[in-house]
């Protein structure tokens, strides 16, 4: 089989062999011809040596294999576990737990979860591209409630904490509609609050201004009216009015949250971000089918590097005052 496998039956048994898989990263990795991927070198002067399926720079003098420059680099993990681990994730609509995987690839959930974060960095969208037309913005809350966290006022009655946000993280986002020429596109992000301070400078990194801004009535949003045609709805009176609506972020929204308590259950609000880009991902590619979303994911993988050093040591304990969103268990 020369093409890409069309389905998990195809590609489950087309990458169990360990040569065939390398096979299919080197023309994925190089369809016009080996080349150096060090940094600043990118010679197509090499030598291999297939019995080590390594090759030779000869201008550099190194050494490397398929995996140098990729999310792949020094994982002793072979490719023929790899790609179906990259096929899974690119196609589960609500994720796959790093402990089913660990069960079907035969490595332990620390491994699992791992290699599940390095494809989420490869799924990752590097697009410059700004979002134009009709965008509707909005932001949610993710996380459990948290029942007994009180507060003392200055005359030492307690009470409870109350609110949207207690003991969540925040998370903004974006989705530019469709039209007849491309479907709609999201984005999106964890950002401090919902204050103006958090939201309007992510409106102008994404949103072209002069474009149509679609919101709910939180008043935050009101400071884009100087640049953008502004309008919003009051979900207090009505869910729709003509186009003024944010149903399609409301339907990535709640995409996003069946993912994350029925799959994930636990994500930390650190790692947040990467789970967020696997679901932009998905959405994203929605109409794509699953060869093409493997393909896609794999094109991502390529100049990316994460160590697990640098995943867990970030935020090693985040020793931090119970209640607060950064130390929240999502």
């Amino acid at each position: 089989m020369d093409r890409t496998p069309r389905t998990l039956l195809e590609a489950a048994t087309y990458f169990a062999d360990a040569d065939r898989a390398h096979a299919y990263a080197v023309r994925w990795r190089w369809p016009n011809g080996v080349a150096c991927p060090r940094m600043g070198c990118g010679s197509a002067s090499v030598q291999a040596i297939p019995s080590r399926k390594k090759w030779r720079c000869k201008e550099c003098k190194r050494q490397f294999t398929v995996k140098v420059g990729t999310v792949f680099e020094h994982s002793p993990i072979s490719l023929s576990k790899w790609l179906p681990a990259v096929w899974l994730l690119a196609n589960t609509k609500n994720g796959t737990s790093s402990h089913e995987l660990g069960r079907a690839l035969g490595v332990t959930q620390k491994t699992a979860w791992f290699m599940f974060h390095r494809i989420r960095l490869a799924m990752k969208a590097e697009s410059l591209m700004l979002l134009s037309g009709e965008v509707e913005a909005d932001e949610t809350f993710v996380g459990g409630k948290h029942h007994r966290e009180m507060t003392v006022n200055v005359l030492g009655w307690k009470r409870l904490k109350h609110g949207p946000a207690t003991g969540k993280a925040t998370v903004f986002g974006m989705v530019q509609r469709g039209n007849g020429k491309g479907k709609s596109r999201a984005r999106a992000m964890v950002v401090p609050n919902q204050k103006a301070s958090s939201l309007i400078p992510k409106i102008y990194e994404n949103v072209v201004p002069g474009s149509t801004l679609y919101t709910d009535a939180l008043r935050s949003y009101r400071q884009t009216d100087r640049d953008f045609i502004h309008e919003f709805i009051d979900h207090s009176l009505a869910y729709v009015e003509g186009r003024v609506h944010t149903n399609t972020i409301e339907n990535f929204w709640s995409c996003v949250k069946r993912t994350l308590h029925g799959t994930y259950i636990a994500v930390r609000p650190f790692h947040l971000d990467a789970y967020l880009d696997e679901q932009v991902f998905r959405f994203n590619a929605r109409e794509d089918d699953d060869a093409g979303r493997f393909v896609a994911a794999l094109k991502g993988a390529d100049g990316k590097r994460m160590t697990y050093k640098a995943l867990t040591a970030s935020h090693p304990r985040w020793r931090l005052r119970p209640g607060r969103a950064a130390n929240a268990r999502i």
